[in-house]
């Protein structure tokens, strides 16, 4: 298995991703800035220095695209926004995810050939059209420009609520194509092979079947304890849904995921530690899963795509849209709907390929 580039400046680090490539990203105070640019190559000094600048503001500082956007422009609208309470009551990894992708739009121009900014936009005059072009310039990056067009949807709602906008001005816009299905799926096969690096009794097969028993995010993964273990059920708040609504998600402890459990090394109130004996992060209980992955000969493989996986096998043994709600805490039966569809299309295909092997066949007698 190839290794991350070796750096050795302060705040620097590389990984690889999903697909092999080489990151490299500037981390301080818990945030992060990936370059384009590798070690030795023309801008790379340049480039590195403005991150590690950029990084000293503290987290909660509005930018400057926000503190200096004159009153009812769009800038000055985004800035209410991220001081609402709507904004707030998102997860602080939400927020600055967000908030991100909301300041890069500020500070796009309104027209390639002019120095204006989205950020000086009068509101008023805040079109569809705008929307549209914000999102075209991720073209060639489907994921990045749905996310545009998605929270910059929820931005203008807010404000129509908020009376400072009449419309939603990305209401009408259509979500860009995908040409991939996001995260890999992990096939059976691959799971076979996780367990057989890491069998039971290890940290890292314990994690495998929390995420794979439990159907839960690996925000709520590296939260599980026995605390919230009783009468064989598991009892927790997804924290993805938490501030829109404190419903309860309860699962069974399947016989399969508890034998595991007795059997692994635990924390106290997390079953999942690290080696300091702390719990994980999500960003850290993700990294460090992907290098289980990595050696169980897995790179293309996530914590995510196990979830899928779970979700896709579950639909094609003839889960419902709602038991599927059920066990993955979605709050739509779209998403659910993705692996059922799916499901009934393989059946369908089955049993019509069926009638196609009897036709033929009677036609030859």
């Amino acid at each position: 298995m190839r290794r991350p580039l070796k750096v050795d400046l302060p705040y620097l680090s590389a990984e690889i991703d999903r697909h092999g490539n080489d990151r490299l990203y500037v981390r301080r105070h818990g945030r992060r800035v990936r370059l384009r640019l590798a070690p030795g190559e023309p801008g790379f000094a340049d480039a590195y220095s403005a991150a590690v600048r950029g990084l000293e503001r503290p987290q909660g500082r509005e930018g400057p695209e926000i503190a200096t956007a004159p009153q009812g422009t769009f800038g000055w609208l985004v800035a209410r926004y991220v001081a609402s309470s709507e904004f707030r009551k998102l997860e602080p990894t939400s927020q600055r995810t967000r908030r991100r992708i909301l300041e890069d739009c500020l500070v796009e121009r309104l027209n390639p050939d002019v120095p204006d900014l989205m950020r000086d936009c009068p509101i008023n005059a805040l079109s569809a059209a705008h929307v549209k072009m914000l999102r075209e310039r991720k073209e060639g990056k489907p994921g990045a420009a749905n996310n545009r067009r998605k929270y910059l949807s929820a931005a203008f709602g807010w404000a129509v609520e908020a009376g400072h906008l009449r419309f939603n001005p990305a209401r009408d816009v259509r979500t860009a194509k995908r040409s991939s299905s996001g995260f890999h799926t992990w096939t059976i096969d691959e799971v076979r092979q996780f367990e057989a690096r890491h069998p039971i009794g290890t940290k890292a097969r314990l994690a495998l079947a929390l995420l794979l028993f439990t159907g839960a995010r690996r925000g709520d993964v590296v939260t599980f304890g026995r605390q919230h273990v009783k009468d064989g059920w598991l009892r927790f708040v997804p924290r993805k849904t938490r501030y829109r609504r404190d419903t309860l998600a309860e699962k069974p402890i399947l016989p399969e995921l508890e034998r595991i459990i007795t059997t692994s090394p635990t924390g106290d109130l997390a079953f999942l530690v690290t080696e300091y004996g702390r719990p994980f992060s999500a960003a850290g209980f993700g990294g460090w899963f992907r290098k289980r992955c990595d050696e169980a000969g897995l790179p293309q493989c996530t914590a995510h795509g196990l979830r899928k996986a779970g979700a896709k096998i579950v639909a094609e043994l003839g889960a419902t849209d709602r038991q599927l709600m059920a066990i993955y805490d979605w709050t739509t039966a779209a998403q659910a709907t993705t692996y059922t569809a799916a499901a009934d299309r393989k059946k369908l295909a089955g049993d019509g390929m069926k009638l196609l092997q009897a036709g033929a066949t009677r036609a030859r007698d």
